[in-house]
């Protein structure tokens, strides 16, 4: 039986780079100009945004990881809907993809290929996607993801730079993916509880994205690799905005706190902790900081929105089964002299 975890070392989200290494190298890279990209790099958005009409602009996106799972199919369609992720927490819809495959043929059939492939398909079709081609290589260990092209109106893109002071801010899927993967790993997650991470990451965020659009949400982004921790405070600092955590808020599957609180901590989770630490100020225990920082694969999103509007946005959410466990986890401060961008109590 083929098991796409055997020996691998990490999975998912947490196969990143150091945030904070990653960086350095980038940080005097030169930043593309044109008056028709409305979203670049500069501020750490989940995807660029080039308008080419009135009434149109294109998202544009791309992720790859090595498995979170055993099964292949499994696997292919969590990293597709990881990669779709993106286009939803700008308020989109994903209209093409192109499939990024890095296969090592000499180990596995072709045939376990053809069903990360297969994975990957169901997720596009969910989300009414079309792919279109791809690309291959060889590598060991297999690596799969998409580019993904999504469409928006251009009056209507939900970026990471839009908080307000006063704000709400709701979590639509739980936290502690990184934990449980690892744990699965080690033999130490509850065989339900990594059951449900999974299901989780199948999960496409499009209920969320398109419950948003009803709503004045000021700013959006979702959760994968830098953990909440570390996309927090990428909005935080794209918005000239404080963010503070309710820690005891903060949704979690099912055995993560208890695995945490057993030492159960993925190198992913250690790396974001450190890529926020100059912009932190914690009140909290050592476990639920490290919730916070945990890598997702495929998580939620967390959208900033006016205070008044955030009941009837959670009420909505949670009447769906795809966003059953949103929460309203923190709200937006100004920034203070001296603050932090983001504050955990």
């Amino acid at each position: 039986m083929i098991d796409l975890l055997d020996g691998l070392q990490q999975g998912g989200c947490s196969a990143k780079l150091d945030p904070k290494e990653l960086h350095k190298i980038l940080v005097d890279l030169p930043l593309p100009q044109s008056d028709r990209l409305l979203v670049g790099t500069s501020t750490s958005d989940d995807a660029g945004v080039y308008q080419i009409s009135e009434t149109e602009a294109l998202i544009v996106t791309t992720d790859f990881f090595p498995p979170v799972a055993s099964d292949p199919f499994t696997f292919g369609r969590i990293a597709a809907t990881n990669a779709l992720s993106d286009v939803y927490a700008m308020g989109g819809s994903p209209l093409l993809c192109l499939n990024i495959a890095l296969f090592p043929s000499k180990r596995f059939p072709l045939e376990v290929l053809r069903e990360i492939l297969r994975g990957g398909q169901a997720a596009a079709e969910e989300a009414g996607a079309l792919i279109v081609g791809g690309h291959t290589i060889e590598d060991d260990p297999v690596k799969y993801g998409m580019a993904v092209i999504g469409r928006i109106h251009p009056q209507k893109i939900i970026t990471n730079q839009g908080a307000k002071v006063g704000d709400a801010l709701i979590l639509t899927k739980p936290l502690g993916t990184g934990v449980l993967i690892a744990a699965h790993r080690l033999g130490m997650a509850h065989p339900h509880h990594y059951q449900e991470a999974l299901q989780s990451m199948q999960t496409l965020n499009r209920y969320a994205a398109e419950c948003m659009q009803h709503f004045s949400v000021h700013a959006a982004t979702d959760i994968t690799g830098f953990g909440l921790l570390g996309h927090a405070m990428q909005l935080a600092l794209a918005s000239g905005v404080e963010l503070h955590f309710e820690a005891s808020a903060l949704p979690a599957f099912g055995g993560v706190r208890q695995l945490l609180h057993g030492g159960c901590i993925p190198g992913g989770a250690l790396r974001n902790k450190r890529y926020a630490e100059e912009h932190l100020q914690n009140h909290a225990p050592l476990e639920e900081l490290l919730l916070a920082a945990d890598a997702q694969t495929s998580g939620g999103l967390l959208i900033a929105l006016p205070a008044g509007e955030a009941s009837e946005l959670l009420t909505q959410l949670r009447a769906h089964p795809t966003t059953a466990h949103a929460a309203v986890v923190g709200n937006v401060f100004p920034k203070a002299e001296g603050g932090k961008a983001i504050t955990i109590w």
